[in-house]
């Protein structure tokens, strides 16, 4: 059997208890060790054969999962954050499929959740944000041309764009092409979770320059939108005393 298990953002005790009870249980760990806190193979028991991911191909990491299996052990593939979000999971499954290997996904909680954690940030304020955009620039692994930041800033919803820190200047720039102002308000957060966390307000405008000025290249998420550091926001008619749901009768004004 092999679990794909969501490690969580950053801080070993975000990992889910049936993450951490995997973990526990697991003969064999393949942990994608660019990502991944080293802390929790702290949860390996004894005898546990451990695999950094990050050194492997593919191929590499399926030729462990078949060995596992026919050795009749566990293994739990440990993925950063969530592992539906950019964790290049079903390529694995697919293979494992073919081989008729067993598996199961256990969630973890993603990295723009532990971002907006390190803000105290609600991505959906009423009348301000009612949707979350999750993508990335275009690099070495292409985006659709139907995906482009410019369709997406259209819509001045609240973006979080993942694996893009390297290009900054030109993601600024799609995003003011697509119809976000310069100074719209934007963040970044650096290793959200993490004991080295850093949070950094801008705007749309200032993201490379503040970067720049933190010195960070690298696992870093930006937000974009008014979400971000509105205080203009409407109260949510749900815990509204006049709103009445199934649970209560609101009173009238």
């Amino acid at each position: 059997m092999v679990h794909f298990v969501g490690a969580g953002p950053g801080a070993p005790d975000l990992i889910t208890l049936r993450g951490k009870r995997l973990l526990e249980e697991a003969d064999v760990i393949i942990y994608a060790g660019s990502l991944v806190n080293p802390q929790l193979l702290d949860y390996a028991k004894e005898g546990c054969s451990i695999y950094n991911s990050a050194e492997m191909t593919l191929e590499e990491v399926l030729a462990v999962m078949r060995q596992a299996e026919q050795d009749g052990k566990t293994t739990v593939r440990l993925h950063t954050g969530d592992p539906c979000i950019y964790g290049a999971i079903r390529e694995q499954m697919d293979a494992l499929d073919e081989d008729q290997i067993l598996y199961d996904s256990c969630p973890g909680v993603s990295s723009f959740c532990g971002a907006a954690a390190a803000l105290d940030l609600e991505y959906t304020l009423p009348e301000i944000s009612q949707s979350v955009i999750i993508t990335r620039m275009a690099g070495r692994t292409p985006v659709p041309d139907k995906e482009s930041i410019e369709s997406f800033a259209a819509h001045r919803a609240t973006m979080v764009v993942f694996l893009s820190t390297s290009m900054l200047e030109e993601l600024s720039e799609r995003l003011i092409a697509g119809g976000y102002k310069e100074d719209t308000p934007a963040a970044i957060v650096y290793k959200a979770t993490w004991e080295d966390e850093q949070t950094h307000i801008c705007t749309v405008g200032t993201l490379a320059q503040t970067a720049k000025e933190h010195h960070i290249t690298k696992t870093a998420l930006m937000i974009i939108g008014d979400a971000v550091s509105s205080n203009s926001y409407e109260r949510s008619k749900l815990y509204h005393p006049e709103f009445t749901t199934e649970f209560r009768v609101g009173k009238e004004r």
